[in-house]
């Protein structure tokens, strides 16, 4: 590294210093380096790509924060390894020492036009569906997301997708994105966040250029819109995105996915005209994954990775992370971050020390439905059944919706899958349920106090 790249690394450095732990510097920002940079790009030079896996997943808006201070203005972020990358698919291959300059030049494989366009519109390369793993929690979001991008405009439009954080919903309209640019190089795909698309209108409105930012959205022929729950409360941002998504539908094969932690009608402060749009074609639904599809999950990263685990860490780790993939693959990077750092053999207890504010977070116990129902029941003072059965005097109805609410906060489960462990009852049912005691618990004090308790109840930690 340069004397000058050395100052300016240790500028970025400082700025990213104030805003993440020591430990975070010493074992992610430490080994960096500053390779290149110019008026549009910068190259980082790292070990290798756990170290940009890791930065990017969680640091990357404090390390583009401090950049753009540092040099003045936002830059395009690349990564270079020192090692050959341990997470490729493939090692690199070696051309023949007889390959003249020229022939090299001509060898070297050239980007397909599909992943430069892919590239430019913001779509992460890693996120295709060829790595989302399908499972009973997945399958139909999966599905629809396929049936889109097999014939974007014509099926399925709009396409919602909700569910809570890190369930796969952003790699599910990246990997849609990839697979329409490969079938259609040419088409205009836009993908962006609702708090940019929020952004990027006040400055419109700023410079008066609201020709332009009209422009780009209206003339979209997939618009994969991230986040909508964002515009909650943003009354002119959701005007303006009612008519960006009336001028889409209104011309015949434009393409509208959207993702959300929530269902459209429980987004509060969402007007009713873009909750009634929104919902006008398919909705689709992720859940937290079983622990088959958590260990499926960690073996397709882990060989994808290269990285070494036992089946019983594996294990361990399913078992224990249970409500977000993000985080499974965040502690499987931990724990090959430990291999490639420390080359030690991992073992059961040395996982579970690396693990440990993921194991809090999650909590030290998996909350059934059949355990929230007796729990429930007997702070109630009803039996197990009546939560099940048809009766409906006011003590019952109480303890049902509890428990239906428990069952959708602390599990993962679906409304369809909820309303079956309940007798049968439809998701309907469920949803108004947990809207209801959402409500009370605002309403009225006796009822926070019970729900409250009853939370703790339900995931204080086993004694170990």
């Amino acid at each position: 590294m340069s004397e000058s790249h050395t100052l300016i690394w240790k500028q970025i450095e400082s700025l990213i210093a104030a805003r993440v732990s020591r430990d975070t510097m010493e074992r992610w920002f430490s080994n960096i380096d500053l390779f290149r940079v110019d008026d549009t790009d910068i190259v980082l030079e790292a070990p290798n790509q756990i170290y940009q896996f890791w930065i990017e997943t969680n640091y990357l808006p404090v390390l583009s924060d401090a950049i753009e201070t540092v040099l003045g203005g936002r830059r395009r972020l690349a990564f270079q390894f020192r090692e050959r990358d341990p997470l490729s698919e493939k090692p690199e291959k070696r051309l023949p020492q007889a390959v003249s300059p020229v022939k090299k030049r001509v060898a070297r494989k050239k980007p397909k036009r599909s992943e430069e366009v892919a590239a430019s519109v913001g779509l992460n390369y890693r996120y295709r569906f060829e790595s989302f793993v399908v499972g009973s929690n997945n399958e139909f979001a999966h599905a629809a997301c396929a049936a889109v991008a097999e014939k974007p405009g014509r099926t399925y439009n709009p396409l919602f997708i909700y569910g809570g954080a890190g369930l796969g919903k952003t790699h599910l309209m990246h990997g849609l994105g990839h697979e329409i640019l490969k079938a259609r190089p040419g088409a205009n795909v836009v993908y962006i966040t609702s708090e940019q698309f929020t952004n990027e209108f006040i400055e419109a409105i700023g410079d008066s250029s609201l020709v332009k930012f009209r422009q780009r959205y209206r003339a979209a022929d997939v618009l994969l819109i991230d986040d909508i729950q964002f515009f909650a409360g943003k009354e002119r941002s959701q005007e303006e995105f009612f008519h960006t998504f009336n001028a889409l539908c209104d011309s015949n094969g434009k393409q509208i996915v959207m993702s959300s932690d929530l269902p459209a009608s429980k987004i509060k402060n969402l007007e009713k005209r873009l909750v009634s749009r929104f919902e006008w074609g398919l909705t689709a639904e992720l859940a937290a994954p079983d622990t088959e599809t958590r260990i499926a999950i960690l073996k397709r990263k882990a060989k994808e990775w290269r990285v070494k685990l036992d089946c019983d860490i594996i294990e361990f780790v399913a078992e224990r992370i249970r409500n977000n993939v993000r985080r499974l693959e965040g502690a499987l990077i931990r724990l090959a971050s430990y291999g490639s750092m420390n080359k030690g053999e991992l073992d059961l207890k040395n996982a579970e020390r690396l693990l440990v504010d993921f194991l809090g977070d999650e909590g030290g116990k998996e909350v059934t439905i059949p355990e929230i129902q007796k729990r429930v029941a007997a702070f109630y003072d009803v039996r197990q059944s009546d939560l099940l059965g048809r009766k409906r005097p006011a003590q019952i109805a109480m303890a049902r919706q509890v428990a239906m609410y428990f069952s959708r906060e602390l599990t993962g489960a679906s409304y369809q899958e909820i309303g079956d462990a309940f007798g049968g009852r439809d998701h309907g049912t469920v949803m108004h349920a947990c809207r209801r005691v959402a409500g009370k618990c605002r309403e009225l004090e006796k009822v926070r106090r019970q729900v409250d308790h009853l939370h703790g109840e339900l995931t204080e930690p086993v004694d170990r």
